[in-house]
């Protein structure tokens, strides 16, 4: 397979360009190179969307953490303040109640988390190849 040549002249100056003559498969060199710029940029927006679902996971974990830790420095300011040990147990079991109550509907926020990113994945996932199939299949009759 050879390129064609082609020599132009453009204000005085000889410029000599190169075009690429079609394969034996009847494709030109270029549009596959597009369509492979297509893929990589294709890549780099699915890094760019699971980069943000994990800062959306880091976000809600931290902002959980955060209520937590709160909750635990209450704990100790409650058990100072009782004066009897029925207090301090009624205190702690109480507290105990609260948190894994709290624990078990985070654990949902996680799963609805989960489910939402992995659906907007799936979502972007078919856009991007159906858009590199419908761009090559357009290549390919051009």
């Amino acid at each position: 397979m050879a390129d064609a040549f082609v020599c132009t002249a453009h204000n005085g100056v000889s410029i000599m360009q190169t075009h690429p003559e079609p394969s034996q498969f009847g494709m030109q060199l270029w549009p596959m190179a597009e369509n492979g710029q297509k893929v990589v940029l294709a890549a780099a927006s699915l890094q760019a969307h699971a980069f943000k679902a994990v800062m959306r996971y880091h976000i809600e974990t931290l902002a959980f953490l955060k209520h937590r830790c709160e909750q635990d420095a209450k704990l100790a300011d409650d058990l100072i303040a009782g004066p009897e040990f029925n207090d301090a147990f009624d205190i702690f079991s109480t507290f105990l109640q609260n948190a894994t109550s709290e624990y078990a509907t985070e654990a949902g926020k996680v799963a609805a988390l989960t489910s939402k990113l992995a659906s907007e994945t799936a979502r972007r996932l078919r856009n991007e190849a159906r858009t590199v199939i419908e761009d090559a299949a357009a290549k390919t009759v051009a």
